[in-house]
């Protein structure tokens, strides 16, 4: 029998898988296997120091492979050397650091930030956390070296779920920094949104908003009036977005009005989701300027009104106006529609306070909200308000189910508050159907050539320039369709005396003239006494004036 000696040898040594036995017993068959065995129970002071030796040099192996294993697990997560303040084992110790070298600067992610039992410890380990803090602590070292920002600022990073941003500010020296998100990130962030932040008025002197936040804000109005609420005077606000046209720029600018632009750069981004950034640099003035509530643009002046060149620079871009007139307009000046370059189609519009869409002349819901502006128009994901101004009480009822998206003004759109004559008129060979039908209902209208018999009854008429001033600023977003039966050529002027065209930034106007008749060939309309001629210079000089408008149908 073997002694237990000899099967603690044999169990701890085999003799197939020693690498220190395998010269030795090259070859060697079972009989002299068994003979080393009993000479180490002859000699036991030799074999016991063989022994141990053995024991220690796998132990040695062993431990060797644990730290390039280790070492190698550490290289896949972070992408960088292993170089810590001590052992790099399986627990993190206590003054764990992640350094990660580039550019001057190092993003090292400390117990400070990430505690034992934290169970985000593995992001904060991660290739996407590294190169996120490594990237925001160069752009924050730019700032320092340009004065922006300094050691002792107090700093706020707005809507940051992680709080790389956070992290990065303290790893340059910003200690004073905190984060806020919706949900809180201990210790780096704490709970708090964009257009509620939970600090006092002028807390900070730096506040930053990085990954295209307050592009995908819903309140961006909010947003910038809560930074320049908790902003010092004086004080520095650095924003990253991803848009980068000048009519999203200036709209931007229109949000900070207490605010002067100090500088913009255009810079890489650190992923794919934001591989573009346009950085923009504030101030917060000493003396906050005041609008009276906003309602008066800072574009008009009394009642004037110029149109800013980021909007001129868009009418250049739009489809070319149809020039000779169409001996089928019912035909063409509906297809042109799909011509149409529609403005958020050329610029990005994530920082208006408030998207508008005014129908002037609606008639039915489906007539062209809900067959048109609904399905066709480019929003961007916007959620807009509609205004639904029709003074024909046929179709009054049917915007009842639509109060929570539509507003109806039951009034007719002109030049001045007074009592009107609405008369509904009718082209020749138009068939008398049922009048809740929108395509038999006739077209209203305020102020009629003569009288021709039709339906008469009195309405209520209201300014709609003023409306227009005292509804939207000009931090809204606007579109508006006008077709109002010939009371476009009184409006559209209306709306230039009073600054009022400053407000729109789109608009779809169908001009009526005397047109070629599909029911009868070869006749005018003698419902109206204007030309093509006379409505293609009104497109024009809109065009010319900076405004950006669209021929309906």
């Amino acid at each position: 029998m073997h002694s237990r000696f000899d099967l603690f040898f044999h169990f701890y040594f085999p003799v197939h898988s020693s690498p220190f036995f395998s010269r030795s017993l090259v070859g060697a068959n079972h009989t002299s296997a068994r003979f080393c065995s009993l000479s180490v129970i002859m000699e036991p002071a030799t074999g016991k120091s063989s022994l141990f030796r053995n024991i220690l040099a796998r132990a040695l192996i062993f431990g060797v492979l644990i730290m390039v294993f280790r070492f190698a697990y550490v290289v896949s997560i972070t992408g960088e050397s292993c170089i810590l303040s001590s052992f790099c084992f399986f627990s993190l110790p206590q003054n764990l650091n992640f350094i990660v070298p580039g550019a001057g600067v190092s993003a090292i992610v400390g117990n400070d930030a990430v505690s034992r039992t934290d169970s985000r410890r593995d992001l904060y380990t991660s290739k996407e956390w590294i190169r996120a803090v490594h990237f925001y602590s160069s752009v924050f070292q730019d700032l320092i070296s340009e004065g922006l920002l300094s050691p002792h600022s107090k700093s706020l990073c707005v809507e940051t779920p992680l709080g790389q941003e956070v992290f990065a500010l303290k790893e340059i020296g910003v200690e004073n920094s905190i984060g806020i998100f919706k949900k809180a990130a201990k210790p780096l962030v704490v709970k708090g949104e964009g257009h509620q932040i939970p600090f006092d008025d002028n807390s900070f002197d730096f506040i930053f908003s990085g990954g295209a936040r307050l592009d995908a804000s819903a309140r961006p109005a909010d947003f910038a009036s809560e930074i320049a609420r908790t902003l010092k005077p004086e004080g520095f606000v650095v924003v990253h977005v991803k848009a980068n046209d000048t009519y999203s720029f200036n709209s931007l600018l229109d949000l900070f009005s207490s605010f002067n632009l100090v500088k913009t750069i255009d810079m890489a981004g650190f992923d794919s989701l934001m591989p573009y950034i346009r950085e923009i640099v504030l101030r917060k003035d000493t003396v906050i300027r005041n609008l009276g509530g906003g309602k008066i643009p800072d574009g008009i002046s009394g009642n004037k009104c110029s149109v800013p060149g980021h909007k001129r620079e868009l009418v250049q871009k739009a489809e070319p106006l149809i020039e000779e007139e169409p001996l089928k307009p019912w035909i063409t000046l509906k297809r042109n529609i799909n011509n149409v370059k529609y403005l958020p189609s050329m610029v990005d519009i994530s920082f208006k306070n408030r998207y508008v869409y005014v129908d002037v002349g609606a008639r039915s819901y489906g007539s062209s909200i809900g067959s048109w502006f609904r399905k066709q128009y480019p929003k961007q994901n916007k959620t807009f308000h509609v205004y639904a101004i029709e003074a024909d009480k046929t179709f009054h009822q049917q915007y009842e189910s639509k109060k929570k998206t539509v507003t109806l003004l039951p009034y007719a759109a002109w030049v001045k508050n007074e009592t009107l004559r609405f008369e509904i008129n009718r082209d020749p060979g138009q068939e008398e159907v049922d009048e809740l039908k929108d395509k038999g209902r006739g077209m209203g209208r305020i102020q009629p050539v003569k009288s021709s018999g039709g339906e008469v009854d009195k309405i209520q008429g209201i300014d709609f320039a003023e409306w227009l001033k005292n509804t939207v600023t000009e931090s809204d977003f606007v579109v508006m369709k006008m077709d109002v039966e010939g009371t476009e050529f009184d409006l559209i002027p209306r709306l230039f005396k009073t600054g009022a065209i400053c407000l729109i930034d789109e608009i779809f106007l169908e001009c009526h003239y005397n047109r070629w008749q599909r029911c009868c060939p070869g006749q005018r309309s003698a419902k109206y006494e204007k030309t093509y001629g006379q409505c293609l210079q009104l497109f024009t000089s809109l065009r010319e004036s900076g405004v950006l408008v669209h021929q309906w149908w």
